[in-house]
């Protein structure tokens, strides 16, 4: 029998790294100012093929959803969901659960306050989300294996110099008709006007250029300026690339939360942080909350 205080938060966990990490704080942020229990949904990789669960890299509180709290959370779908905050009786008269689904891209402050058994699902694309306990979540991400003898090598190539990380994802933005209608790729001039922006304020700065399809760069980003591509890391060993950029300086991201992590994470206090301004294809999607304070849009 349960006590009678007990509560869980589950989130749903889809998508990319760096889309789970967003997930993972909403929740875990949500899960500490009610003190409750924090599980995640990791079902969806059953049938999701583009990417894998990842979180299992990082310091998480991990504890997964059983299939029998999935199973009371999927029974909604008969139920009448009308916004975020929606009543599910999953648990009972006494256990009731609210499905909060994300409504619209930019922040909601509805999803933050105090609620008792909650299911998240959606992508929570804001720092606001969990930025009053940025501390905590600066911690849960810390990596939980050293790196190899590669990845040692540069990170201190990366801490020896005034390193700005510069992502160009292609990958399922080119391959998946899905992902490329939604986001699109970043085009090869904005990476020209980030850089100059970057050489500009940082004249010795040193360019380590991370990507899923280093022969495309090679073939279609002609250089202004020293650069080091980073091609070490397959896609099962992504997250090292994450800590590779956190140590950089300096960030250049793509329209992607993979680089936007990596960016976050960077401890410098002072940072340089461009990211670009057409996130995604739709533009009628507000990004208005995406960055946090202080990064630029190029």
């Amino acid at each position: 029998m349960m006590a009678a205080n007990w509560i869980m938060i589950i989130v749903k966990l889809i998508g990319g790294l760096g889309n789970q990490l967003f997930q993972y704080a909403a929740g875990r942020r949500l899960a500490y100012v009610r003190k409750a229990q924090l599980k995640l949904d990791v079902s969806g990789f059953e049938t999701y093929k583009l990417h894998k669960y990842g979180l299992n890299h990082f310091n998480i509180v991990e504890e997964f959803a059983s299939a029998a709290d999935i199973s009371r959370c999927r029974s909604r779908k008969s139920l009448p969901v009308r916004a975020a905050g929606a009543v599910m009786d999953l648990f009972g008269s006494s256990r009731a659960i609210s499905l909060v689904k994300e409504k619209h891209f930019n922040f909601d402050r509805e999803i933050i306050r105090e609620r008792d058994n909650t299911y998240l699902d959606g992508y929570w694309q804001s720092e606001k989300y969990f930025r009053d306990i940025e501390r905590i979540i600066h911690r849960e991400f810390a990596f939980k294996s050293e790196p190899d003898e590669a990845n040692r090598d540069a990170a201190r190539l990366i801490i020896g110099c005034d390193s700005v990380s510069v992502h160009i994802r292609r990958g399922d933005y080119v391959s998946d008709p899905i992902t490329n209608s939604a986001h699109g790729t970043v085009s090869p001039e904005y990476y020209r006007a980030a850089m100059k922006m970057a050489a500009a304020r940082r004249p010795g700065a040193r360019f380590f250029v991370f990507t899923d399809d280093p022969e495309w760069v090679r073939e279609h980003m002609p250089f202004e300026y020293p650069v080091t591509l980073m091609t070490h890391n397959d896609v099962e060993h992504n997250y090292e690339d994450l800590r590779l950029m956190s140590l950089c300086k300096h960030n250049i991201l793509a329209n992607s939360t993979f680089s936007w992590w990596g960016a976050w994470l960077n401890l410098n206090p002072e940072k340089i942080v461009i990211y670009p301004a057409k996130w995604f294809n739709d533009v009628s999607l507000d990004t208005r909350d995406l960055a946090p304070e202080g990064w630029l849009r190029v």
